[in-house]
């Protein structure tokens, strides 16, 4: 009962009430953003969501277009502007996601949304992290994002997406909580930044 239905009535609740009490902060991050840029103040990429369907995720752009003289783009590190560190370090950057949750595109909790391009690579077992919606935060992140390998991430998303429960929500939010408060391994660090999936690690 829970992941069928009362799961998205608490995701609506939940993102509606947070929108309207965060609106401020938002629209003030905006503004920075829109002023320091000179440009748009939100970065959308399309990502996997539930069952493998595609959907835009929402963030705030925290790194510029820098490209190098073969117009690539430069590595996340150099790209990352002054006041975009400090967005991701409050962990700012990701509340425009409130909105994909009240879309129905993402949960509260769940597997991080990554790229499509790691779909091929998904044993059939990592693969099952699509058989729940993705979410803002979840049991990959607060069991320590950037400090442990892909492959004990999608243990964790696999298992996640298996034994979806009421508690085992609220033990991730308040981790997520306590992790964002303490500035502890919520956003990629410049100076540990994750490495690709591969398929082996």
């Amino acid at each position: 009962m829970y992941k069928s239905t009362f799961k998205r009535l608490l995701d609506i609740f939940v993102s509606l009430v947070a929108l309207m009490v965060l609106s401020p902060v938002i629209l003030i991050t905006f503004l920075l953003l829109k002023y320091a840029k000179r440009g748009n103040a939100f970065f959308l990429q399309e990502r996997p969501g539930y069952k493998e369907q595609p959907f835009y995720i929402i963030k705030f752009k925290t790194m510029s277009d820098d490209r190098d003289e073969n117009g690539n783009l430069l590595p996340d590190v150099q790209r990352t502007t002054s006041i975009g560190k400090k967005i991701r370090a409050l962990s700012i950057d990701e509340l425009p996601q409130l909105i994909n949750v009240l879309k129905g595109d993402m949960s509260l909790v769940g597997p991080r949304p990554l790229l499509f391009k790691y779909i091929p690579l998904y044993s059939a077992t990592q693969r099952t992290r699509h058989n729940v919606r993705p979410g803002i935060t979840g049991l990959a992140q607060v069991s320590g994002r950037n400090s442990i390998s892909w492959t004990k991430k999608f243990e964790l998303d696999a298992y996640y997406a298996q034994q979806v429960s009421f508690m085992l929500d609220v033990k991730i939010l308040w981790l997520t909580v306590l992790k964002v408060i303490k500035k502890e391994g919520i956003n990629q660090s410049a100076e540990r930044p994750m490495q690709p999936f591969d398929g082996t690690n």
